[in-house]
């Protein structure tokens, strides 16, 4: 459908016969001198039989002994062809029979049948061809030119396919454009793996549909009929706009059929839309569990990045490591990674420049727990924008030792907080989770009094926005349900799950990562922004799902929730209101202050029943608002322990 120009060895042959020539790829003047004489000897034979019908019509006589009849068909054909080159009809720019060739083909028997008109008024003309009967001659044309490259081209691709072996049959489900382009692909390659043997569809509207040849043959309720009647053993979803809900229906209807289930990129992946069969891709579980289409501010982005000094905390997790990379393109002044963890700096300092570089000073070994050592980084770097990631996650071991949680998750995030108050930093991001909406457990209270922390940093003291941000689970990310799948999967099972009725909210780190940074943008002081998560998904249908894919069966066996888990997470608390103001997927929240001094007065050292139950309180709404004179931790204040995780 596309234009084709003779410079890239698109001639008109070659797209005829959808072939290369032998020689490079491009078409010899020769060979396009005579490949141009076809089209126009059959356009001219065409017109004249258009010429001739129309004279038949009138007079009821043969043309061929009538001399004007002659005069005027040679003025047409030559008219066409001037015509025709003019409009590039005639040089190889377009497939042949392609939609752009119709248009130029149209205006061209419409200019021509207008200058033969003229040229017969002018000139003179016989009586035996009234310029009156030259609209009908030039329609009549025309329909003939349309059926020849309509025929030729379907000739061909029926040859091309019935010439194709070894390709696999395979139904395609959606009858929309994207499955019409891909089918087109399909059809019109040589070597194409894929072979559609039927369409499906669930809009009723669309079952008397054939697109290429392929003919609609019903909703999903047909792939497993469809499926023994073709001997398709791959579905393909042609529907690049399909979100995660669709896409795990029809995929479990279709593996209950027996169906290997392939799909197309998303629309915002194809490059200018255009669909092809190399495009075509095995179903992965991170398209059953979320397709989120982000649409980022790159303008507002850039301007609080770009040309700044940016810090990581936590650079080496799993959300800091996406969170480098995607601040990375922005170019900012000067990126400082931070994190406790030195192997895994070394790997996101590689994954960002391709290599390790010993010498490089933005790569900062440190512990947030380490008043001093926090208090001496920002100093030296004095960085502008913060992104706060580093936290320890792990939910049931942070039941048993809720200490770690006050010492790294809070009293932690107060000191980066300090800190970068000391700095005058614009911009402050607290990364926080889901699990601090309604909290349950150690994790979402300390998470939670970390959002309340971020919100009262006093007006007095702070020169920048202050602002967190709230997502679910990540795919991928360290100590994630599907990390833990594989590497139980790796020994054989079996998979664990906590309940069959147990949900959670899933996005891709790509997309979280996009999401917080546009986040960094919007936010004011004191919100708590909060990300669209999509639909909740049952672990367990992941679980099974990832069991039938193995080698070998392996059991799902469900071992009880744990401490402190739900069984359902919320993104919001019960008092807090889905709030959209400036981006369809990030909603607003308000944190509630919070009195350091409470929290200050936490003790990480003692009962663990005690340090959760004292954590469960501050994790709930209080009236009073902090003290303005407030002092920002400092050495004494605060207990000397290392290790922070991300």
């Amino acid at each position: 459908m596309h234009e084709q120009k003779v410079a890239d060895g698109q001639g008109p042959a070659q797209l005829i016969s959808g072939s290369r020539p032998a020689s490079g790829g491009r078409l010899s003047r020769m060979e396009l001198r005579r490949h141009v004489g076809l089209q126009i000897g059959i356009d001219a034979v065409c017109l004249a039989i258009g010429l001739g019908a129309a004279y038949l019509g009138r007079f009821s006589l043969s043309p061929l002994t009538d001399t004007g009849f002659w005069m005027i068909t040679v003025v047409a054909v030559c008219l066409l062809y001037f015509v025709g080159t003019a409009l590039h009809l005639y040089l190889g720019r377009y497939r042949f029979g392609g939609f752009d060739e119709v248009l130029a083909l149209l205006c061209s028997v419409v200019l021509t049948t207008i200058g033969t008109i003229v040229v017969d008024v002018t000139f003179g003309r016989s009586g035996r061809m009234p310029a009156g009967m030259l609209p009908l001659a030039g329609a009549v044309g025309l329909v003939l030119m349309f059926g020849v490259r309509y025929l030729w081209r379907l000739t061909g691709e029926r040859r091309r396919r019935q010439q194709r072996t070894g390709s696999e049959p395979i139904i395609v489900f959606g009858a929309g454009e994207g499955a019409d382009r891909v089918l087109a692909s399909m059809l019109r390659t040589p070597d194409s793996p894929y072979a559609p043997v039927a369409l499906l569809d669930d809009d009723p509207h669309t079952w008397n549909l054939a697109l290429g040849g392929v003919r609609v043959r019903g909703g999903r309720e047909a792939i497993a009929t469809v499926a023994r009647q073709t001997g398709a053993r791959t579905l393909l979803v042609a529907i690049p706009s399909a979100d995660a809900a669709l896409l795990r229906e029809i995929t479990t209807v279709a593996e209950n059929a027996g169906l290997l289930v392939k799909v197309l990129p998303r629309v915002v992946d194809l490059i200018d839309g255009r669909v092809d069969v190399r495009d075509i891709r095995d179903l992965d579980l991170t398209d059953l569990l979320g397709r989120c289409q982000i649409q980022t501010d790159v303008g507002s982005v850039a301007g609080y990045v770009t040309g700044r000094r940016v810090l990581v905390t936590g650079a080496g997790g799993s959300i800091g490591s996406e969170l480098c990379r995607q601040l990375y393109r922005y170019h900012p002044q000067e990126l400082i990674m931070l994190d406790r963890d030195e192997s895994a700096l070394r790997a996101v300092q590689i994954s960002i420049h391709g290599q390790a570089i010993a010498d490089d000073e933005t790569v900062v070994l440190c512990d947030i727990r380490d008043v001093e050592g926090v208090n001496a980084v920002f100093t030296r770097y004095r960085p502008q924008v913060v992104f706060h990631a580093a936290a320890l996650k792990h939910l049931p071991l942070l039941e048993r030792f809720p200490g770690e949680s006050v010492k790294t998750n809070v009293w932690g995030t107060m000191t980066v907080l300090d800190a970068a108050v000391s700095v005058g930093v614009e911009r402050f991001v607290n990364i926080s989770t889901d699990k601090a909406a309604n909290p349950t457990s150690v994790l979402g209270y300390s998470k939670r009094i970390t959002e309340r922390l971020t919100a009262s940093v006093p007006a007095d003291a702070r020169r920048g926005v202050f602002v967190s941000v709230r997502f679910g689970n990540v795919l991928g990310s360290q100590g994630s349900v599907l990390r833990v799948f594989a590497s139980q999967l790796a020994a054989g099972g079996p998979l664990t799950v906590t309940h069959p009725d147990v949900t959670r909210y899933f996005m891709t780190v790509e997309e979280a990562v996009e999401l917080v940074v546009q986040a960094g943008a919007l936010g004011g002081n004191g919100d708590v922004l909060v990300l669209d998560m999509g639909q909740p998904v049952r672990i367990a249908d992941v679980a099974r799902r990832l069991a039938t894919r193995g080698s070998r069966p392996v059991e799902v066996v469900y071992t009880g929730l744990s401490p402190g888990e739900k069984l359902h997470e919320d993104l919001f608390d019960d008092d807090e209101r889905d709030i959209r103001r400036h981006h369809p997927l990030i909603s607003y929240v308000s944190a509630p202050a919070i009195d350091r001094q409470h929290v200050l007065a936490l003790a990480p050292w003692g009962d663990p029943e005690t340090t959760r139950a004292a954590l469960c309180r501050l994790a709930q709404p209080h009236t009073a608002r902090p003290r303005p004179a407030a002092a920002r931790i400092g050495a004494a204040e605060a207990p000397s322990v290392v290790g922070n995780d991300h």
